[in-house]
């Protein structure tokens, strides 16, 4: 039989979503944060705390702190860097499992030696307005091996750093001390005014 030409076709139903288990759900959007959250603390920044006194003053004890890992993916370390970086081979030998936080002194082919309370580098003497006092040790000089790092605590009589155990490899450096977000009373960047010579 002829259809007449103003009959509406039957209209199919619309099909409905199936909904879906809130339990899935909820783990799908935890599972995912989970995922971005260890992506960024992974590669992109972290917080730490500090544990102890060998940055004093520019850092003091419970101290937090940004970590940004992206930067040295690009360049290179520079003086008065305040960086942290995994326990390396001379630390990992006496036990030593967890990061440390210390200062960038010498860079890679550089000439240090600490005597009559100051740091030199390359016999040009340091400006370091952050120290808690003069060292009052000796050391080097000694060169800095190609793609190491001396470091020191600013606390520099009370800092288990480069003139007890050696060089930093740029490998074991996580990041760089980017900023501190507690207390909020010294919220902010890490020494922004130049403190050093001009680096070539």
């Amino acid at each position: 039989m002829a259809r007449s030409l103003n009959q509406e076709p039957k209209k199919k139903k619309p099909v409905q979503p199936s909904q879906e288990n809130p339990w899935l759900e909820g783990i799908k959007t935890v599972a995912t944060a989970a995922i971005l959250a260890f992506g960024i603390r992974t590669f992109v920044a972290e917080a730490r705390y500090i544990p102890s006194s060998s940055m004093e003053p520019t850092l003091q004890i419970n101290d937090r702190l940004i970590i940004e890992k992206l930067s040295y993916h690009f360049q290179e370390p520079k003086r008065g860097d305040v960086v942290v970086f995994n326990p390396t081979a001379a630390l990992e030998a006496r036990d030593f499992h967890d990061a440390f936080i210390k200062r960038v002194i010498g860079l890679p082919g550089e000439t240090v030696q600490v005597k009559g309370g100051h740091v030199y580098v390359n016999n040009q003497k340091l400006s370091e307005k952050y120290i808690a006092e003069d060292p009052n040790y000796d050391y080097g000089p000694v060169t800095v091996p190609p793609g190491e790092y001396l470091v020191l605590g600013d606390n520099r009589n009370n800092s288990y750093d480069s003139h007890y155990w050696g060089y930093v490899p740029k490998e074991k450096i996580i990041g760089k001390a980017f900023v501190r977000f507690w207390p909020f009373n010294r919220l902010g960047s890490l020494d922004t005014e130049p403190l050093y010579p001009s680096q070539k």
